[in-house]
């Protein structure tokens, strides 16, 4: 069955989208410019009637946020160590639906470009959800010049409650923009966003839709966790596993706690769909939509919960794709960053005080510590290596002593806790990696200064990250770029 829909008019290229929410079809707002102008003006000024002070003043500040920011992780890592917020069912509590008569109706959503090779297997993992057939609504949004997918997908035989949904081919090309589309039309209670090479646990949805009915009023999302099932192709898969592991874990499990705003994964976010809506749904030119529509849910009163049910992904394992992954990642964390700061006494008001603080370290931190990383790196190697004394009198006590709790004390912290959360999602065989996610954090700045860049040249492109059905295809598909 093939739908085809046209644009609704909600992609205007203005600062505010006519659902009411400010995007990311700007880097910068007119104010963020003149800010920006202002800042770059006052440290040329400041350069040349002092520059070392300048240079040391700026040194405080980076290691000073930098210890904040790792403080705060720490802070939430302990809290979930300590305690489980996670919402976790029976199976009799599962056998049956929460109001005694019958499961609520479900709409799932599926973006896909280019996924002909592992919508097979998708198909096969969806089949096997257990959830009423007759509440279901799964919708593929296959993009309508992507001969690929679709001719897949038309050998398939699809029946319901499967269904294909064509998204025109119009600007920006990005996920956010399909999903609007997918769910312009139709009614459902709850919707959920799958990736193409999700494997869901099959009870997830009813676990959902616990978790709804023992939540309260104001809580409209529940996130499931992400965790990978080829985490030992390579070196990139098992420490990308690790670092899945805290942060679905530990840091949002954390967050939850402290009921603050959490910035949602990709995929397997259950939202309330007439509060979805009601709020825009996503930012068609924001590159990390999902944690864009985390903050903007908590900003207008609602609340995410984690539920423990896991996603099974593939985890890329070619470096290339994940370079370019990550940088879109990072792109995307810093959009939100500007977009949401846009109005920024505004915000703070709405957040309060102590969540204001948490959106600065958290989705601040994430990204602005990964692109500091590798200029105290260097200075670090130069220093053991050459002992110059201009980098030394940079570092008076306070400032060394921040930073060598940063590097030594962080560091080992870090990388103690994601042995440890490897422990606790079931593959402490990968613990051991551990001792060596300081490379892959090096990995990670150079995707992080990727998409920082990219941010300037290419502000919306999409980078587009390859699935493989099994790890031979990736040998073909290098072969072939080559």
């Amino acid at each position: 069955m093939h739908k085809k829909y046209k644009l609704s008019g909600n992609l205007t290229g203005d600062i505010l989208n006519p659902r009411g929410f400010p995007q990311a079809t700007l880097v910068l707002c007119p104010w963020q410019k003149r800010a920006l102008i202002g800042f770059i003006v006052l440290m040329f000024l400041w350069a040349l009637c002092n520059w070392r002070q300048e240079l040391l003043v700026i040194n405080f500040a980076l290691t000073l946020f930098y210890l904040l920011t790792m403080l705060h992780r720490l802070f939430l890592v302990g809290l979930a160590l300590r305690y489980s917020p996670e919402m976790k069912f029976s199976p009799e509590q599962l056998s049956r639906p929460p109001n005694g008569k019958e499961w609520p109706s479900y709409m799932v959503i599926l973006p896909m470009y280019k996924e002909g090779e592992v919508l097979p297997e998708l198909i096969d993992s969806l089949s096997k959800l257990d959830y009423p057939k007759d509440k279901l609504d799964i919708r593929l949004l296959i993009e309508e010049d992507d001969e690929e997918t679709r001719s897949v997908a038309d050998s398939l035989n699809l029946k319901a409650p499967f269904q294909q949904v064509l998204i025109p081919k119009s600007e920006p090309r990005t996920k956010p923009k399909a999903c609007n589309i997918g769910i312009e039309w139709g009614e459902a209670d709850y919707l959920v966003i799958y990736d193409a090479e999700d494997k869901p646990e099959p009870d997830q949805l009813k676990k959902a839709v616990w978790a709804f009915a023992q939540s309260p009023e104001e809580v409209a999302c529940v996130q499931c966790k992400l965790s990978y099932y080829n985490p030992d192709w390579n070196f990139l898969t098992r420490c990308f596993t690790a670092e899945y592991a805290n942060w679905f874990g530990l840091c949002l499990p954390g967050l939850d706690l402290l009921q603050a705003p959490i910035p949602l994964g990709g995929t397997s976010n259950h939202f309330k769909l007439h509060i979805l809506r009601q709020v825009g749904a996503w930012d068609e030119y924001n590159v990390t939509e999902d944690c864009d529509l985390g903050l903007r849910l908590f900003v207008a009163g609602w609340r995410t919960r984690i539920v423990d049910s896991t996603t099974w992904e593939q985890a890329c394992h070619v470096l290339r794709n994940w370079i370019a992954q990550r940088s879109r990642w990072v792109k995307g964390y810093i959009q939100t960053y500007l977009v949401q700061t846009r109005d920024f006494f505004g915000l703070h008001k709405k957040l309060g005080l102590w969540n204001s603080v948490q959106f600065h370290l958290f989705i601040g931190g994430n990204f602005f510590s990964q692109l500091i990383n590798p200029l105290y790196w260097i200075l670090t190697l130069c220093w053991l290596i050459f002992k110059p004394d201009f980098v030394s009198q940079f570092f008076p006590l306070p400032i060394f002593i921040m930073g060598s709790v940063c590097l030594f004390v962080g560091n080992f912290i870090f990388a103690y806790t994601a042995g440890i959360a490897c422990m606790r999602r079931g593959v402490g065989r990968l613990a051991y990696y551990a001792a060596l996610m300081p490379f892959y954090w090096f990995l990670m700045s150079i995707g992080a200064w990727k998409g920082f860049l990219q941010l300037i040249t290419k502000p919306h492109h999409w980078e587009k990250t390859t699935h493989f059905a099994n790890p031979e295809s990736v040998f073909e598909h290098l072969e072939a770029q080559e």
